[in-house]
């Protein structure tokens, strides 16, 4: 499956996670020293809760770590595939409430993770222009670059779900 889009032209983020609300981070599996050099971000244990929507080995988080895998594409979604981002949502905000800290990543932190990271806002009160506006002033302004992304987290992830899954009936 392909999980990245190609030629973007967006360079890696200059951290490898960032955090976006009190314990809740966001990040990717690469980001950019000083110096211009691409780095992996490695997750060890300072964290309660990873979610990967990208993977690649070694790069944690610690195996005492909970770490929930569910690789995505960035780009349009099946209803399954956003079924699995209002779970991720809901399996992040759950965690936030009981003080848990949560790292949501993807290839760069930019869009996947934002999707994620998003939902979980909304979830907890923010309007959907709001968490959008906070996860670009926190992580990047180039995070939630994936127009369709942003149109899911307007519209709702459930009617996006609803709307995606009456593919299934042609």
């Amino acid at each position: 499956m392909k999980t990245r889009q190609k030629n973007r032209d967006v360079p890696e983020p200059d951290e490898p996670w960032s955090e976006i609300r009190p314990g809740l981070w966001m990040g990717g599996h690469f980001w950019t020293d000083r110096v211009g050099e691409v780095r992996p971000a490695v997750a060890g244990d300072e964290f309660d809760l990873v979610i990967s929507l990208f993977t690649r080995a070694g790069h944690g988080p610690h195996p005492a770590v909970r770490h929930l895998i569910a690789e995505l594409p960035d780009g349009p979604l099946t209803a399954d595939q956003l079924h699995s981002v209002q779970e991720l949502a809901r399996t992040t905000t759950h965690a936030l409430r009981d003080g848990r800290t949560v790292l949501v990543r993807c290839h760069s932190g930019y869009n996947r993770s934002g999707l994620v990271v998003a939902q979980s806002l909304i979830e907890l009160g923010h309007a959907p222009d709001a968490a959008i506006s906070l996860i670009r002033q926190r992580r990047s302004p180039r995070a939630l670059n994936n127009e369709t992304f942003e149109q899911y987290l307007n519209t709702g992830l459930h009617v996006a779900y609803l709307l995606s899954g009456l593919d299934n009936f042609d």
